[in-house]
């Protein structure tokens, strides 16, 4: 599947959003052969499973010009590459402990001219700063993951959803859903989006207590 997938449901992109977005397959190619970051049987479906996957969140909120997002454990930089693109107001500070992997996102969000993206090798637990919301792709269980983040968020916000977490994870979460005490909301990306990969594939969002 090609950039077309993107332009499907996002039709209203400028015409840099467009050429961004074009742009990620020959980048992700290009380092991906050089600093494995998506799996070889995955890059060929980079459009359906990591870009669409990741602007999930998308569905579920648009960010106000301002919001300052926090991805952990980005990978190759999903899903705060594509919501950079698709939210050029919006600040993302993206992390991962394992610093070829921020190398390959400093690289491309420099190919592309993002401004408002900041790699940084670094684990969470060790950032000094708050945030509006933290992203992330089922980095972990959700019970640890709320730990490390709990204290990266601040109460003030100006989105139509109250600050907190907005977690990407798929298949069947209740065991998982039952070890966290919080108050959660569950979004099925199934009515989102038709192609058969969203069956099971949620976005789970966690607001700050």
């Amino acid at each position: 599947m090609n950039v077309d997938l993107i332009y499907k449901y996002f039709p209203k992109l400028t015409a840099e959003q467009q050429e961004r977005f074009a742009a990620l397959n020959e980048l992700y190619h290009h380092w991906n052969a050089q600093i494995n970051v998506i799996s070889r049987q995955d890059i060929d479906q980079l459009y359906e499973k990591h870009i669409l996957h990741s602007l999930g969140i998308a569905r579920v909120i648009q960010f106000t010009p301002g919001t300052e997002v926090l991805d952990v454990g980005t990978g190759g930089g999903f899903p705060g590459i594509p919501l950079a693109i698709l939210f050029p107001m919006v600040d993302f500070h993206l992390v991962d402990s394992i610093g070829k992997k921020t190398k390959v996102v400093t690289e491309v969000a420099s190919a592309l001219g993002l401004q408002n993206v900041k790699a940084e090798q670094a684990r969470v637990e060790h950032l000094n700063s708050t945030y509006d919301f933290v992203v992330s792709r089922a980095v972990t269980r959700l019970k640890p993951f709320l730990g490390w983040v709990r204290y990266k968020i601040h109460k003030q916000g100006n989105n139509e959803l109250p600050n907190g977490v907005l977690y990407l994870k798929g298949g069947d979460l209740t065991e998982e859903l039952s070890e966290v005490p919080d108050k959660y909301r569950i979004y099925d990306l199934s009515d989102y989006f038709e192609e058969p990969f969203f069956e099971t594939k949620k976005v789970i969002y966690i607001p700050k207590k």
